[in-house]
């Protein structure tokens, strides 16, 4: 079993950074895949972005979002910059304990073995 917390939502005006968290317990996880995917309301949740030995991005994030992984600390953060109205949704982090020889699985959340309860970015325009 895999426990994931997230942290670090909130609200922000647009153009700002917020950086969310990922906590992951009862398993180390250094060695399997992180996702974070969002879920803006009225639609279907969405990937952001991903990391393994490599790292995986949205288009509608790049060159503004970072992820990250401290293992040290079995956590894995999602740095937020030049938000906007759009990135507003819940954010849920996730594991997959499965390697795919594609990167391309790792955008699809039906891979993923465990979530976490999800946080709330709020960006206002």
């Amino acid at each position: 079993q895999v426990q994931l917390v997230e942290s670090g939502g909130g609200l922000v005006q647009a153009g700002g950074s917020l950086r969310l968290s990922c906590a992951a317990s009862g398993r180390t996880f250094s060695s399997y895949t992180v996702g974070w995917f969002r879920q803006a309301p009225g639609q279907e949740r969405e990937f952001v972005a991903a990391i393994n030995w490599s790292t995986y991005y949205a288009d509608s994030v790049k060159g503004r979002f970072t992820i990250s992984r401290d293992n040290a600390k079995n956590t894995v953060y999602l740095q937020m910059n030049s938000l906007n109205a759009e990135d507003t949704a819940v954010y849920y982090c996730a594991v997959t304990l499965q390697i795919y020889s594609s990167g391309t699985y790792y955008y699809d959340q039906r891979r993923y073995d465990y979530w976490g309860q999800g946080t709330q970015v709020t960006v206002s325009s």
